[in-house]
């Protein structure tokens, strides 16, 4: 990423230098990318009880890593409720794939080769999401798709029509926005997309 000076990346600079207390750097290392990673995920959970699921992901990641873009941020205004609240793929994880993008994205359309090399980190980070959910969520299956209406299935027992007044109170009523709600889901993209991010520029 050319356009933004990172600010969490830094630390990746005292895994480059030759230092005579390696063991001890590298702990130092570890602690601080651990603590980046726990601030994305509470920020990521808080912001969704603003609602945007893309959004609280996308802005919890800008925000550690030192890349706030304004237009970027608002782009991901309709990707909650799974695409204009309509129970398609799940908006954190979009927002988690954005803050990716901004990362190792192509900076020019004919940049074909970075494009295909961004797939790869794309779908490790989706099929590391669907298993961080259930481990987290305790789920006993495995999760089929990444669509917002499966997740919340799994979590409150139904799928909620979010455009119905009636029935997104229904998942309000459910702790929509609860801890243990949507918002747990956006601080579990958060996290995988933070390490993904790590990994990919360590």
């Amino acid at each position: 990423m050319k356009k933004h000076a990172l600010k969490a990346f830094s630390i990746f600079s005292l895994i480059k230098r030759k230092e005579k207390n390696k063991e001890g750097r590298i702990r130092e290392v570890s602690t601080r990318k651990e603590k980046i990673i726990q601030n994305i995920r509470k920020k990521a959970l808080e912001y969704d009880k603003f609602s945007g699921c893309s959004q609280s992901v996308l802005l919890s990641i800008q925000e550690e890593f030192g890349m706030k873009n304004l237009t970027v941020f608002k782009s991901a205004t309709v990707f909650g409720g799974g695409v204009a609240r309509s129970g398609e793929t799940c908006g954190a994880l979009i927002g988690a794939l954005m803050a990716l993008g901004l990362v190792i994205g192509r900076e020019q359309m004919e940049e074909t080769e970075a494009y295909r090399k961004s797939m790869g980190p794309a779908r490790e980070l989706q099929r590391k999401f669907k298993e961080e959910l259930k481990n987290q969520l305790g789920l006993k299956e495995d999760l089929k798709t990444t669509l917002c209406k499966e997740i919340q299935e799994k979590i409150y027992g139904r799928s909620f029509d979010m455009n119905d007044e009636k029935d997104y109170q229904a998942f309000l009523d459910a702790g929509g926005h609860g801890d243990l709600g949507c918002p747990r889901v956006c601080a579990i993209a958060a996290q995988v997309a933070a390490e993904k991010i790590f990994e990919v520029k360590s």
